[in-house]
C-alpha cells in the first residue's frame, strides 16, 4: 500500500500516534488543514508520513510552503490534494509549488470533466505518469468566458453521513 489516507478524523490527532506504533505503512492526513497549527503537531511528532493540504485551503502557496518547511524538517513528505473539486487553477499552483519544495513525494491527479477542460484551458499535461507545467506564463490557466456562460452554476453539497439515530457523522 503506498499510504493510509485519513485513518482517523483529522481532529483526533492523538489517534495517529496510536496507528503509528501498530503499522509501518506510511500514513498521510491533511486535506482538510487550513493552517500550519492544524497539522504542527502531526509533523513535529512524525505521527504523518505525508502531509496533503491543497493550495486552495492552506492559505495559497506561501502558506503552503510554510507547512512545506516544517515538514523538511521532521522528513515528512508533501503529497497534496488534487482532486476534481479542485479547480485546474489550484492543480497548476499545486504543481508550481511540487516544482518548488525540496521534501516533495507525490501530487494527487485526478482528470477533470471535458466540460471543465475546455473552459479552463491549461498548459499543464498528465503524461506516462508524470505532471509537467508547460512554458505558458504565470499558472499557465486561462478561462473561456463565453464558453463558461453554457454552464451556469448550480449549488451542490457533500454529501451527508447520518447515523441510525440521525446525528451527522464524518464521512
Amino acid at each position: 500500500m503506498f499510504w493510509l489516507e485519513d485513518p482517523v478524523p483529522a481532529e483526533l490527532q492523538e489517534g495517529f500516534r496510536l496507528i503509528r506504533q501498530h503499522t509501518t505503512t506510511p500514513i498521510a492526513a491533511g486535506e482538510v488543514f487550513a493552517s500550519i497549527y492544524d497539522c504542527q503537531r502531526l509533523i513535529q511528532e512524525q505521527l504523518i508520513d505525508y502531509i496533503r493540504t491543497s493550495v486552495v485551503h492552506a492559505g495559497g502557496v506561501s502558506h503552503l510552503r510554510k507547512i512545506a518547511n516544517l515538514a523538511e524538517l521532521h522528513h515528512v513528505r508533501t503529497g497534496c490534494h488534487g482532486a476534481t473539486d479542485l479547480s485546474p487553477v489550484c492543480m497548476a499552483a499545486a504543481l508550481h509549488f511540487d516544482l518548488s519544495v525540496h521534501n516533495f513525494g507525490v501530487q494527487e491527479y485526478m482528470r477533470h470533466t471535458k466540460e471543465t477542460e475546455e473552459v479552463f484551458p491549461h498548459a499543464y499535461t498528465f503524461t506516462e505518469g508524470a505532471l509537467h507545467p508547460g512554458d505558458q506564463p504565470g499558472l499557465g490557466v486561462d478561462i473561456d468566458e463565453e464558453l463558461a456562460k453554457k454552464y451556469p452554476y448550480e449549488r451542490a453539497y457533500l454529501p451527508v453521513n447520518r447515523k441510525f439515530d440521525g446525528t451527522v457523522h464524518s464521512w
